[in-house]
C-alpha cells in the first residue's frame, strides 16, 4: 500500500501522496495542494522544499555524504579528471576511453573564442570585478552563437552548445584575470589538458617560459571536481528557475554566476582570505582569534569552518586538506598567512570547543590557501569556484529541459496594504 499523509483543514480531510527517492529521501506531494484547499505553504528560503527530482547528485549533511550519479565523492576526487566527472554530471554514466577522447578532444577543439569577445573587454573599466565580466561574456555568447535561443533547438545543437560553454568559460575566466592585471592575453594551447592549458592561460607570459607543476595542476584538478555539483544550492536554483522560462544555456548559466557572487554562496573562500590577513595586520596571535570566536558576546566568527548543509563533516574538506598540504610542500611558499591558516586548522581539529560542536574546516577554508598558494587573487576566487561548477550548472539545466519541467512560479503570503482608494496629490 502506497504512503500518504493526511492533513485536515476546517473540517475536511485531505490526502497527500509521499514520494520516496532512491535514497530513501521522503516528501510530500503538494502539488495539488492549493487546487484542493485554497492553502498554499510557507517555506522562506525553500529549506524543506523540495523544487525538483534529480538522479544528478545526492547529498547527506548529516553523514556527510556526497555522490555524482552514484559515485562517492571520495573515489571521483582520488581517480578521475574533472572532465570525465563533467561528462558523468551531464550524460550520467562515466565515459569509456573513446568517449572521453572524443569529449576532450571537442572541448579542445572550442577553446578559442570570437576576437570580438576581446572588444567586449576594452569596453570593461580596469576595476571591474572578474565575476561580473564573466557572466556578462557568458551571456553575451548567445549574440555569438543566436540558435542557442531557440527553446526548440534540436538535441545536436544543446550538445553543441555545451562542448562550447565547457570550452570557452576557461579561456573567458584566464582573460577575465589578465586583463584585470593589464596582462597581454593567452591563447589557449592544444597540446594541454583542461587544467594544464587554464594555468598556463592564466600565468603564462610571452617573455618566459610557463612551467606546468604537476602537484599544482592535481590539486586544481580535486577542486574543480569537490564543486562540480552540489544539489540545489542557490546558483543550481538559479540555473534551473531560469532555464525553466525556456532562457537559454549561456543565459542560464549566467544567472547561475550572479548567483554564485553573492557573498552569502560564492564567496566564502574569500571570506577566509580576508579573515587571515586581518588576523595578520592585528599581529598574527591565532590564539586570541580563537578565544574570540569562542565567545559569544564577540561578534567575530572564524570563516571556513562548519557548514550549512554538512552537520557532521565537509567530506570535501577531508580530501583537498591533503591536496594543500602537498602544494605547499611542493611550492615551498612561506607565507604569513599560511602559518596563520595552518594554526587554525590544529586548533580546530584538536580543541574540543570545536570538536564538540564540529566546526571543522570545510572545502572553502582549503580552497582559500590552494588558491593564494598558486598566486590566484582573492577577487578571482569565485570565478574559480564557477568554473568548477559549470558542469553541474549545466547537467541540472539539461535534466530540466529533458523532463520538460514546467515553468518556476513560486507563491507568496501577501502582508501588504487591504484595498484602498487612490488620492490626488493635492490631497496627500
Amino acid at each position: 500500500m502506497a504512503e500518504s499523509a493526511e492533513i485536515i483543514l476546517d473540517g475536511k480531510s485531505y490526502t497527500l501522496p509521499v514520494i520516496e527517492g532512491t535514497e530513501h529521501e521522503k516528501a510530500f506531494d503538494i502539488g495539488k495542494l492549493r487546487d484542493q484547499t485554497g492553502y498554499v505553504t510557507l517555506d522562506s528560503g525553500y529549506k524543506n522544499t523540495g523544487a525538483t527530482k534529480s538522479a544528478i547528485t545526492f547529498l547527506d549533511g548529516e553523514e556527510g555524504i556526497l555522490r555524482y550519479r552514484g559515485y562517492p565523492i571520495e573515489q571521483l576526487a582520488e581517480k578521475s579528471t574533472f572532465l570525465e566527472v563533467a561528462y558523468l554530471l551531464i550524460y550520467g554514466a562515466l565515459p569509456n576511453k573513446a568517449e572521453l577522447d572524443e569529449f576532450s578532444h571537442q572541448i579542445t577543439k572550442h577553446t578559442l573564442v570570437h576576437e570580438d569577445v576581446r572588444k567586449i573587454f576594452d569596453g570593461f573599466p580596469s576595476a571591474a570585478h572578474p565575476m561580473g565580466i564573466l557572466s556578462s561574456l557568458i551571456c553575451s555568447l548567445t549574440a555569438f552563437y543566436p540558435k542557442s535561443i531557440d527553446p526548440d533547438q534540436s538535441a545536436e545543437e544543446i550538445n553543441l552548445n555545451i562542448l562550447r560553454l565547457m570550452a570557452k568559460i576557461s579561456t573567458i575566466a584566464a582573460w577575465t584575470y589578465k586583463n584585470s592585471q593589464g596582462h597581454p592575453l593567452n591563447y589557449p594551447r592544444n597540446d594541454l589538458d583542461y587544467t594544464s592549458n587554464f594555468l598556463y592561460m592564466m600565468f603564462s607570459f610571452p617573455t618566459e617560459k610557463y612551467e606546468i607543476n604537476p602537484v599544482v595542476v592535481s590539486a586544481l584538478n580535486k577542486l574543480l571536481i569537490l564543486h562540480a555539483d552540489h544539489e540545489q544550492n542557490c546558483s543550481t536554483s538559479t540555473v534551473r528557475l531560469v532555464g525553466s522560462a525556456n532562457a537559454s544555456l549561456y543565459g542560464s548559466v549566467s544567472a547561475g554566476i550572479n548567483a554564485l557572487w553573492g557573498p552569502l554562496h560564492g564567496g566564502a573562500n574569500q571570506e577566509v582570505v580576508e579573515m587571515l590577513e586581518a588576523i595578520q595586520r592585528d599581529g598574527g596571535d591565532t590564539s586570541k582569534f580563537i578565544a574570540k570566536a569562542k565567545d559569544k558576546n564577540d561578534p567575530f566568527r572564524l570563516m571556513g569552518f562548519g557548514h550549512r548543509v554538512y552537520k557532521n563533516f565537509d567530506p570535501r574538506a577531508k580530501i583537498i586538506k591533503k591536496a594543500a598540504d602537498e602544494v605547499l610542500a611542493a611550492l615551498g611558499i612561506n607565507d604569513p598567512l599560511l602559518t596563520i591558516a595552518q594554526e587554525l586548522e590544529q586548533a580546530a581539529l584538536t580543541d574540543p570547543y570545536f570538536v564538540e560542536r564540529k566546526l571543522y574546516p570545510n572545502v572553502d577554508f582549503y580552497s582559500g590557501i590552494i588558491y593564494k598558494a598558486i598566486g590566484i587573487p582573492t577577487e578571482m576566487f569565485t570565478v574559480m569556484f564557477a568554473l568548477g561548477r559549470l558542469p553541474g550548472w549545466i547537467a541540472q539545466w539539461k535534466e530540466m529541459r529533458e523532463n520538460k519541467e514546467p515553468i518556476g512560479r513560486p507563491r507568496q503570503i501577501y502582508t501588504g496594504e487591504l484595498e484602498r482608494d487612490y488620492v490626488s496629490i493635492e490631497n496627500r
